[in-house]
């Protein structure tokens, strides 16, 4: 059985080295959307199949995070929030890795409990 406990309304991730983002809710419409996007990476190597899964990431946040704290530009003042900054953000591995497990934990979780 399913349980239907998925967030509905924005909430915060603490990712790491201080970064947190605020986030919309993890809809199918904004999962397909990213996954679609990175589907437009072609090749079927590891290293296409890496950039697919970082792609989808960077696709993810920037259509998810909606604010964000500890995030600096190059003068150390609070950087603005943009799409690129969000692109640049999830080419930092630590802080990609801690959005994908944190941000799509509850659609793991979901998918675990159909499988159950």
């Amino acid at each position: 059985m399913l349980k239907l406990n998925l967030k509905r309304e924005p909430y915060w991730l603490d990712l790491a080295h201080g970064v947190r983002v605020q986030v919309k809710p993890a809809t199918t419409a904004l999962v397909m959307a990213a996954r679609h996007a990175a589907a437009e990476i072609e090749g079927k190597d590891h290293a296409a199949a890496g950039m697919r899964t970082a792609a989808l990431i960077a696709e993810l946040a920037k259509s998810a995070v909606i604010a964000w704290e500890g995030v600096a530009d190059d003068k150390g003042k609070p950087a603005a929030l943009n799409a690129d900054g969000i692109s640049a953000l999830m080419a930092l591995w630590p802080i990609a890795d801690a959005f994908e497990r944190e941000y799509l934990a509850a659609l793991y979780l979901l998918d675990a409990e159909k499988n159950a």
